[in-house]
């Protein structure tokens, strides 16, 4: 165990310089004729504009200084087989003595500054219970360690995860997420049912319930025709299974090929992420310098511009008998309380009825808007959601002895 010790993202003059050197001499593709681009990916005038304008209007130090502003951390942290990694975290101490810790978990292309949104609304006040939150950059993410060890999967990622909050002197503890956060903290209840006591999650990916498994809720499922917003859902999850996922097979299969695209083109990495951004968002008005900033902490990363992809990798062909792949994730859990945020335009948008198989849920909510990065673009519905599961009034109130939030 180390002690936590206050850090400062700073990238030198050299990597802005040598940045700014590679957007100058990119090439572009050309693109077809069409009127409507986004469906053959990121449209050429987009790239073009936004590359431009990282290389001569986008101001780094000063998103920097506002990432700086956050209650940035570093520390080493065990895990099996892989010794000490160092771990960027942002770690807000509520000044609440009986404050909730709450594990924020961010997938891909996020990032830890998804919770820069959320972390005022979690301070409590009002009749809100507060919580201690901490938000670490992924192990390949961030400004935390390059992993060049094969076999860092699933169960890797979870027991840093626990760790942390470990080490942070929060033995029972809740989590929050999406995308990989969804994967992470599923494992992590799976692993560590003593202290992980309840989930939030806003990328549900769930079966129908089984007739063998879950004869109620199956009946239930069948009798009740899906509303119309379900519906929905389900062709939005059909859409990303047919047109939305080749990133998903590429990066799954042979990242090392894809990486080299990363190293060598500032713009191949905006182009990728960028479509994501929009595609994965339900009319989120990004403005340009947000695009910017989130791709240059992927650009900028400690681990370097492509080490991230490997997650997907990983993931998938390390199987432990606890668990055996990512699908585990999407099975019953029962140690873990739930509370489910429904968004119509996430990636997975299933049935309520589907998320119930996930395990003893206790909270749900369902959102007109709102896409994949719910933090991001819904940090009203998250908060909420969380304060309701454990406000006075909630389901959870007090899951953690001592730990009321207020």
């Amino acid at each position: 165990m180390s002690t936590p010790e206050l850090y400062t993202v700073h990238v030198s003059d050299a990597e802005i310089e040598k940045l700014k050197r590679k957007l100058g001499d990119a090439e572009y593709p050309d693109e077809l004729d069409a009127d409507e681009q986004w469906r053959y990916g990121a449209p050429l005038s987009d790239v073009k504009r936004l590359a431009e304008h990282w290389r001569t209007g986008f101001d780094w130090r000063k998103a920097e200084a506002e990432i700086n502003e956050l209650p940035n951390y570093k520390s080493k942290i065990t895990v099996d087989d892989f010794g000490e990694i160092d771990v960027h975290f942002v770690w807000q101490k509520s000044e609440v003595q009986g404050a909730i810790p709450l594990l924020f978990c961010h997938g891909w292309p996020g990032s830890f500054l998804e919770i820069q949104k959320l972390l005022p609304l979690l301070k409590g006040g009002d009749g809100s219970p507060a919580f201690h939150v901490v938000a670490p950059s992924l192990p390949n993410f961030g400004f935390s360690q390059r992993i060049s060890k094969p076999g860092f999967g699933l169960t890797q990622y979870a027991q840093i995860c626990h760790h942390l909050m470990q080490d942070l002197e929060y033995s029972k503890y809740v989590t929050q997420g999406g995308d990989w956060g969804f994967y992470i903290t599923r494992i992590m209840g799976i692993l560590y049912p003593d202290h992980v006591l309840a989930s939030h999650i806003n990328m549900i990916r769930a079966q129908p319930p089984s007739f063998v498994s879950q004869p109620a809720l199956a009946l239930k499922h069948a009798l009740t025709p899906y509303s119309e917003a379900e519906e929905a859902g389900l062709k939005r999850s059909s859409w990303f299974q047919e047109e939305g996922q080749a990133y998903r097979q590429l990066q799954s299969t042979k990242p090392q090929t894809l990486a080299f695209a990363f190293a060598s083109s500032p713009v191949a990495l905006l182009a990728w992420i960028y479509e994501k951004l929009h595609d994965w968002t339900d009319a989120y008005p990004w403005t340009d310098d947000e695009i910017l900033t989130w791709v240059s902490i992927y650009y900028f990363s400690t681990a370097g511009p492509s080490a991230h992809v490997r997650i997907y990798y990983e993931a998938n062909h390390n199987p432990t008998s606890v668990v055996p792949g990512r699908e585990r994730a999407t099975q019953w859990v029962d140690s873990v309380k739930l509370g489910l945020a429904h968004f119509p335009k996430e990636l997975s948008v299933v049935p309520q009825a589907w998320g119930k198989t996930l395990g003893p849920v206790v909270h749900e909510s369902v959102s007109e808007r709102g896409g994949h990065f719910a933090a991001w673009e819904r940090p009203d519905v998250i908060s909420r959601d969380l304060q309701d599961m454990f406000g006075k009034k909630g389901p959870l109130y007090e899951i953690i002895p001592g730990k009321s939030g207020y």
